[in-house]
Parts: structure tokens; C-alpha cells; sequence
């Protein structure tokens, strides 16, 4: 029998063990776009893709999965890939101030109930983790918080506008039944700012059906992110620039607060000749545009642990970056982890020019994926997470 047949009927015996029911309910109001097709044109992040990739991977092992989401026009109870999901209110519904309240607290609490979970799963940070834990305190439901960002684990950090919303997510988060890191160094930091324990569960990645050779993949580097300040666009389109005749790609959306940055992105991307800035594309289009790239560049100051970077290395991609989750790049030799845009234009000119050395680093590249990231073995805390958490077993 396969190893991973071997772990996946594992993880089922011991959910049965605990008594774990299977039925848990992702908590993402923005996770639609990812989940179905039809609704993919709308702007994703790494937490909805993470949160949509882990309800499909449990749907498929027979638990009962559903997910609250935003009001896109589905019909309620609407299913994709065995995953139920329930709306709540729209991005716009309501009256200014007073929609906190109602709609978006009110049908948030009410799809809550319909999905009658065990356990309710929150990412990324934000004001639902702390509505979540207050109704299923009250209503004897259990919740698990899955961080997402180094930021969400440092108050002085955290990229939450209002100081109501900043003490929800804290609220929420003390009152977690459990926590997921991505990296040791949330967990660190986590304890150290907050004085809580977590554990660490990797990310899931969807596999390509095939990869291409060096000589197909016509773009020499690739950029993909939120259009965020603390992304650093700009550092990208100056790479560009050093890198002609190089070709380069930018995929990103406006965020609802940088309208602004978007628009200047993407003038300035404009007179860089050799930059093709496609701006907000569907997850399914990007990933097209990964089997293509040579090379990934990330220009971000903070992350949790990039989906990107993933996406990246599955399809043999070495990845540049100014950031490296506990030293992974560097360690398993990866790609490059950078201290200036200097050294960054160095070793991308060199990466992508010498197919010796891409070659040898895109086959470690796929090796540590294969090795690390298979599915099975990424879902198992997971699964052991719910399962404590179900019935209220301590942490081991």
C-alpha cells in the first residue's frame, strides 16, 4: 500500500478516535474567488488561498467541510469541490459605521449557526477572529486561528486599521482553542509578544500536471503580491529596469486602501520597457504565469510564509528574496536570500543566464518539495489540531 494511502487512513483513524465528527467550517469571507471558478475575476490573498487548498484537501478525505464566505451573488449553501459554503454580507452592504453591526456582525453570527460546525477556522488576522471566538464561546464551538503573517504576531505591527478591530483580534486570539504558525519564528514571536503557545503546519501547494523545460520559460522574473506598500512594488520595477534585456513580470491587485499605489505602480511600470505589468489576475492565470518564470522575486519587508514561494519552488523556480522563513532558502539552497537590490540584480542576472546553475538549483528546488511538501504529510497537524480540539483534549 502506498505511504501516503498509509497516512491518510492514519489521520482518519485517529480523528474516529477522538470522536471528531469531521465537521469544521472555514471562516474567509474573501475565499470564494479561490474556490470557485466562476467568481475568480475578484482579488485573492495567501491566507484565502491557504484556508480554500486545506478545506478541499479535507473535503476529499470524506470530513464534512463548509465555509463562510462573502455575499458574491451565490446562492446560500452553494457547494464546489465538497466544500458547503454559507454567505454573509457583502463588501459594500449597509450604512457607513453602522454595518459593523449589522449586516456584516449579524449574518457573519447567522452563517455561523447554519454551518453548525465543531470547530471554526480563522485566518487571517482581522476583526472576525475575535467575532468568532465570541460566539463560539458563548455557543459551545470550538476555534482554531491559523497565522498568517509575521505581523499578526507582533502588536506593533499588525496590519489592522482600527483600534476596535486590533482589540477583536486580540481578544480572539487569546481565546483561540489552538494556534497555527507557519514558521518557528511566529511561534517565537508569538510567545514572546503575546505569551501564547502554537504549533507549526506548513502550507499546502497545488501540483501542476507537468512543468516546463529552461527553454520554454520565457520570463526571466517574475513578481506576484498584493499591490501593498510594505510589498515594496517599486523595488521591482527599479529590478527590472538594471535587469534589460531581461524579461520581467508583475502580477498584483489594488488593495481596497492603496488605490493610489496601484495606479502609481503601474505608470511607473509602464516606461520600463522590458516589464509586463498584467495587475490583478485570477490565482488560476498566475499560476500560468509561474510555469513560465525562471526566476520568483519577493521585495516584501514583512511575510508570513509566502504561498508564492511555493508556487515557486513546485514548479522548479528558485526564489530571490530580501525575506527567508527560518532560513529555508539559504539552508536548503533554494535560491537567494539578498541583502540589497545591488546583490539582488547580481544573482538574478546570473541565475537566469547561466543554465548550468538554474538547472541544478530548480532540480533542489523540486527535490525539497517533493521531499517536504507532500500533501498527506502537510495536513497531519492539521488534522491533529481539529481533532484535539474537537473534544477538548489538552495540547501535547
Amino acid at each position: 500500500m502506498p505511504a501516503g494511502t498509509i497516512l491518510t487512513r492514519t489521520l482518519r483513524l485517529r480523528a474516529s478516535r477522538t470522536h471528531l465528527t469531521g465537521r469544521i467550517c472555514f471562516v474567509g469571507l474573501t475565499n470564494l474567488p479561490v474556490l470557485a471558478p466562476e467568481f475568480e475575476q475578484h482579488g485573492i490573498g495567501g491566507a484565502q488561498l491557504q484556508q480554500t487548498l486545506l478545506a478541499k484537501a479535507l473535503a476529499r478525505r470524506g470530513f464534512q467541510v463548509s465555509m463562510v464566505v462573502g455575499d458574491y451573488g451565490q446562492q446560500d449553501g452553494a457547494v464546489w469541490s465538497g466544500v458547503q459554503t454559507y454567505k454573509a454580507s457583502g463588501p459594500v452592504e449597509g450604512v457607513p459605521v453602522l454595518r459593523f453591526v449589522h449586516p456584516r456582525w449579524t449574518r457573519l453570527i447567522a452563517a455561523l449557526r447554519r454551518a453548525a460546525a465543531d470547530v471554526y477556522y480563522v485566518s487571517p488576522a482581522g476583526v472576525q477572529v475575535g467575532q468568532v471566538a465570541l460566539w463560539a464561546r458563548r455557543n459551545g464551538r470550538r476555534m482554531v486561528v491559523r497565522i498568517a503573517s509575521d505581523a499578526d504576531c507582533d502588536p506593533a505591527r499588525l496590519e489592522i486599521s482600527f483600534w476596535r478591530d486590533r482589540k477583536l483580534y486580540e481578544y480572539g486570539l487569546r481565546r483561540a482553542d489552538a494556534i497555527l504558525a507557519q514558521s518557528v519564528n511566529q511561534q517565537e514571536l508569538l510567545r514572546r509578544n503575546y505569551g501564547l503557545d502554537s504549533s507549526v503546519a506548513s502550507s499546502l501547494v497545488d501540483i501542476p500536471d507537468s512543468t516546463l523545460p529552461l527553454g520554454e520559460r520565457d520570463i526571466s522574473v517574475l513578481w506576484v503580491s498584493n499591490m501593498l506598500q510594505l510589498k515594496r512594488p517599486e523595488i521591482f520595477i527599479e529590478l527590472a529596469r538594471r535587469l534589460h534585456p531581461l524579461t520581467a513580470s508583475m502580477v498584483g491587485g489594488a488593495a481596497p486602501q492603496a488605490h493610489d499605489l496601484f495606479e502609481r505602480i503601474r505608470a511607473r511600470a509602464a516606461d520600463v520597457g522590458n516589464l509586463t505589468f498584467h495587475g490583478q489576475l485570477p490565482y488560476r492565470l498566475t499560476n500560468r504565469l509561474f510555469d513560465r518564470a525562471r526566476l520568483f522575486v519577493n521585495t516584501s519587508e514583512v511575510e508570513g510564509f509566502p504561498n508564492t514561494f511555493l508556487q515557486a519552488w513546485i514548479r522548479g523556480v528558485p526564489v530571490i528574496s530580501f525575506f527567508d522563513p527560518d532560513d529555508i532558502i539559504r539552508r536548503e539552497g533554494l535560491g537567494y536570500a539578498v541583502a540589497s537590490l545591488d546583490e539582488m540584480a547580481s544573482v538574478a542576472r546570473r541565475l537566469a543566464t547561466d543554465s548550468q546553475a538554474w538547472m541544478e538549483m530548480s532540480a533542489r528546488c523540486t527535490a525539497y518539495m517533493a521531499r517536504c511538501h507532500g500533501e498527506d504529510r502537510i495536513l497531519e497537524p492539521y488534522v491533529a489540531t481539529v481533532a484535539r480540539v474537537a473534544t477538548g483534549s489538552p495540547s501535547i
